[in-house]
């Protein structure tokens, strides 16, 4: 699953503006989306669904699935996404494009599994990137602080405290800021984050 918004300017990436415009956060947005949901089509899953606060457009490739996310807080959404499932499921956000499929595979091979384990990828904010979870629960995402400095923390306290068996995926940078974006495109830089950061950095310097 990919919990994303639909890129429209003025609600997406609003810590890219400034020196971004709310249109040109909106363009690094889907481009992150689309690099993002193109290493999910390319790693070994059955479903690939995105879960999205919005409406779907032509940018939502063909073999993703949408659900519309649930409102409430982000604890609340990332519960509903993980409640609609049945059997492993692994959950990532649209703040990093420089996922690989790769970097993924650990947490979708069904030898990674156990019936009482869940994959966590922290995030270097202090949040998390990824959460994967053998026996979906939206418990143990309910009332967790969310966008704090130990969400991360006391995400992984939660597994940890519910009995589960926590395995980890490397940490990883989200983009938040115009700095975080241009380090992440410096990671990935084939991809179309990179390119449209590339192609708008000339305009957010001026």
């Amino acid at each position: 699953m990919v919990i994303a918004k639909e890129p429209v300017p003025g609600r997406v990436k609003t810590r890219l503006t400034p020196p971004y415009s709310p249109r040109e956060a909106a363009e690094l947005a889907r481009a992150a989306l689309a690099d993002t949901l193109a290493a999910v089509l390319a790693a070994p899953a059955r479903r690939r669904v995105l879960v999205l606060e919005g409406a779907p457009g032509p940018w939502v490739p063909r073999g993703v699935e949408v659900v519309p996310q649930a409102g409430g807080g982000l604890d609340e959404r990332l519960a509903a996404a993980f409640g609609q499932c049945r059997g492993p499921a692994l959950l990532i956000g649209m703040d990093t494009p420089q996922i690989t499929p790769e970097l993924l595979r650990p947490a979708l091979d069904p030898r990674g599994w156990t019936r009482r384990s869940a994959w966590f990828g922290p995030a270097l904010d202090g949040g998390f990137w990824a959460l994967g979870l053998a026996e979906p629960d939206p418990a143990l995402l309910r009332g967790v602080p969310m966008s704090t400095p130990r969400t991360g923390e006391l995400q992984r306290e939660r597994l940890t405290a519910a009995g589960l068996t926590v395995r980890e995926l490397p940490p990883l940078r989200d983009v938040d800021t115009a700095r975080d974006a241009e380090l992440v495109a410096a990671e990935a830089p084939h991809g179309r984050f990179a390119a449209a950061l590339l192609r708008l950095a000339p305009v957010a310097a001026r």
